[in-house]
């Protein structure tokens, strides 16, 4: 045994340089390998990490032209390697100032906004900046504040075509205009508008506003501007030759208060929007004009924007400014299309936003 184990001993000395080698070619081997795979997902986290996210905050998606603008923005975003967030506030302002709120805390780098009002929207508008977010102020204009961006279509014009296209139908009468939400800066915009088209013959006395043209329909709702509709019909004994309504959703309200005193088509009416209800009353002779505003270009261009302006780049096509109350706001602003009888197939089917068998009822 004695003999055995000097023979192991000597064998052990022998072995052992080989031994230390070994051992430090594995810790070698080792710590190479162990600083490699953290890298590596790190580096994956950082790919992630760097994935643009776009907060979407939206009035509401009552009105049928507002689901298009999201699934159209929401398509273009993704389809630039970006996230969307969407958020909907059904129209409640205290709802989407939290809902901002969310999005920003989620670690959005940039927030595109369609206020339910224009003034306290101005919250969310500071409450990004505060974290390095900029903001695109979407079609409505967001006031008293610094808005990095705004996209709309010209909505004074959108006022000016509406009430321009019914002078020329009815260049004399009774004239009832009827606006839309009061707390959308676009409504006063649209009245500005329309008020300029009209005041010459105001003041001429070929044309009267009746009720005071003061009567704006509550959020937009088609049940308001009915009630309203009713109230001015009663006032006035029925002698209204026209209504500039200042969308299609409002425009319904108002035909549907003609169609209970049997004036359907004897009054005229305008919108705005394009709605597949409003195109087939145009088809029907309910409803005299729409204006549209093609909504694969304004949430196209939104959505392209917002991707630049989340990588830091300028946005080119921002050559016009709107004043909001505190700043000029750089602005893209895109050009509304009057919309009849007579350039309906030519205008809104060929662009491909309702089919001709939907309008037609084929």
């Amino acid at each position: 045994m004695k003999y055995r184990s000097t023979i192991n001993s000597k064998v052990y000395r022998k072995l052992r340089p080989i031994f230390c080698v070994l051992t430090v070619c594995l810790v070698m081997l080792f710590g190479c390998a162990d600083p490699s795979a953290p890298k590596k997902t790190e580096e994956a986290g950082d790919t992630a990490a760097q994935k643009i996210k776009i907060g979407l905050s939206m009035d509401s998606l009552r009105v049928e032209r507002w689901q298009k603008d999201r699934d159209i923005f929401t398509a273009e975003a993704e389809k630039l390697g970006a996230e969307v967030i969407v958020q909907s506030a059904d129209g409640d302002e205290r709802r989407q100032n939290e809902q901002a709120e969310n999005m920003i805390t989620q670690g959005v780098d940039v927030l595109v906004v369609i206020p339910k009002d224009s003034v306290a929207a101005a919250q969310i508008v500071q409450a990004a900046h505060a974290e390095g977010i900029k903001v695109v102020a979407y079609d409505r204009l967001i006031r008293e504040s610094s808005p990095d961006l705004y996209i709309s279509f010209d909505n004074e014009q959108v006022g000016y075509l509406q009430a321009e296209y019914l002078l020329r139908q009815k260049p004399k009468g009774n004239y009832f205009l009827l606006g839309g939400a009061p707390t959308d800066n676009n409504a006063q915009l649209l009245r500005l508008g329309q008020l300029r088209a009209l005041q010459p013959a105001i003041d001429s006395g070929d044309i009267r506003l009746v009720a005071e043209g003061k009567h704006w329909a509550v959020n937009w709702d088609p049940r308001d501007a009915l009630k309203k509709a009713e109230q001015v019909l009663t006032q006035t004994n029925n002698t209204v030759d026209a209504v500039v309504a200042s969308n299609d959703g409002t425009a319904g309200g108002v035909i549907q208060a003609l169609e209970g005193q049997n004036l359907a088509g004897r009054v005229i009416v305008s919108g705005q929007d394009a709605e597949l209800a409003a195109c087939q009353r145009i088809v029907k002779g309910t409803q005299t004009m729409t204006v549209y505003k093609p909504i694969h270009l304004i949430a196209t261009k939104a959505a392209q924007a917002a991707v630049a302006l989340a990588k830091g780049e300028t946005i080119a096509e921002a050559t016009q400014t709107v004043n909001n109350g505190k700043i000029n706001v750089p602005s893209i602003l895109l050009t509304p299309i009057q919309v009849d009888q007579e350039n309906l197939d030519e205008v809104v089917i060929k662009d491909g936003f309702h089919t001709r068998e939907a309008v037609y009822q084929e």
